[in-house]
């Protein structure tokens, strides 16, 4: 249990940074909340990466592995500002929950992150081995994995924690993430004569039923690999008496474990020559999209649109210890896997680091009108997060 002090520490923290409106691209005022706590509270080290992600750092006296925890502190937008029941941006607190935008995901578990670290390394004096590292992440909500990166890079860490919403349940794997456009090419035409062109839509329409002829793949734990057509938009648009020359899907395709970009797009290419063998005015093609975003540093971001899945066994010794850890400290988590695409795309899915999800609140309050956390939620988390640290310390 936690002191009434460290309570509203927390609280406070979480409510600190969810007034500051942290947008993806625009996450500086948050990045400053967060590092002025880790100065206030005696971090090691406190620094910035080129994208703008904060990290502090608490190194204990001994050798030892390190310990990084990441969370995200950019939010989606709020379109609907009028509609929302409390203010996105006030912190408000009634019956036991805070609302807010980011009071779910995620800046809940990253207020709780940081007093996790700070009171652990309060109650142990210093005096334990290896190192901790909080990373406040930018841009997830856009490119799930890619500042995760440079945060891993410059930590190097042994294990990640991710403290995306799990009701403070182990994760140990998610589906990752692709975005796939599909583009279909005609010929222009006056629509009065469209016999002298080739519309592009129709053309896309066939692909689009090709594709959603195709089976997906299955995993048995964590599901199929959807793919699910998102957008479409044709040009010129709008097409005044004009026969459209061009027209390009978005896809979304959720990934299973060692899936790549190749196996990917293979099956979704044949389908497409297949149309192509059999009619010479279809032309379609797939890519994974590309993506560009600037951050509030001044820095772009960018890379593929693709973010790997991963798992990892329940009975790993990384995992044993954290659920041990948890069980001794008096709750009862469950061994599950997330649903939606998280950082661990890139520490599990990419480099291959141990990686454990564990967050406080629900999975389907991220993106919603009226967003909130439980408080009972958010200072638990803090208990958890001190037990797994000290469990992943003294492997």
């Amino acid at each position: 249990m936690l002191s009434e002090e460290r309570r509203q520490e927390v609280i406070g923290l979480c409510g600190s940074l969810v007034r500051q409106q942290s947008y993806s691209g625009g996450e500086k005022d948050a990045a400053g909340e967060l590092e002025r706590f880790f100065r206030r509270k005696g971090f090691g080290e406190v620094f910035y990466d080129g994208y703008g992600c904060v990290i502090g750092a608490v190194h204990g006296g001994r050798p030892g592995p390190r310990v990084l925890l990441d969370g995200h502190i950019d939010t989606v937008p709020v379109t609907d500002a009028e509609s929302w029941g409390h203010p996105p941006f006030a912190a408000e607190i009634r019956g036991g929950r805070m609302y807010g935008r980011g009071t779910s995901d995620m800046k809940g578990a990253v207020a709780a992150m940081a007093c996790a670290v700070a009171n652990f390394a309060e109650d142990t004096g210093g005096d334990f081995p290896g190192s901790l590292y909080l990373a406040g992440v930018v841009h997830e909500e856009c490119f799930e994995g890619v500042a995760a990166r440079s945060v891993s890079s410059l930590v190097k860490p042994d294990y990640v924690i991710i403290g995306e919403a799990s009701e403070l349940n182990l994760k140990i794997g998610q589906r990752g993430r692709a975005e796939l456009r599909l583009e279909a090419f005609g010929k222009a035409a006056h629509s009065a004569n469209p016999e002298k062109g080739v519309n592009a839509v129709y053309t896309l329409l066939r692909a689009a039923e090709a594709l959603r002829a195709l089976a997906p793949a299955e995993h048995p734990v964590l599901g199929r690999g959807i793919l699910e057509l998102t957008d479409i938009k044709s040009s010129p648009y709008p097409g005044a008496s004009v026969v459209p020359s061009y027209c390009a899907a978005t896809y979304d395709r959720r990934l299973l474990v060692g899936e790549t970009k190749e196996s990917v797009l293979a099956p979704i290419e044949n389908a497409l020559r297949l149309l192509s063998d059999g009619d010479p005015a279809f032309s379609a093609s797939v890519s994974v999209a590309q993506g560009k975003e600037r951050c509030y540093t001044g820095a772009a971001i960018e890379g593929e649109r693709f973010f790997p899945g991963w798992l990892f066994d329940a009975d790993a010794p990384f995992v044993g210890a954290a659920y041990r850890a948890l069980k001794e400290a008096g709750f009862s988590p469950a061994v599950t896997q997330y649903n939606f695409c998280t950082n661990g795309s890139h520490y599990a899915g990419e480099a291959g680091i141990p990686t454990l999800g564990l967050g406080p609140s629900r999975e389907d309050l991220a993106h919603t009108r009226d967003e909130y956390i439980e408080l009972s939620q958010l200072t638990d988390a803090v208990s958890c997060y001190e037990a797994v640290i000290g469990a992943l310390l003294a492997l």
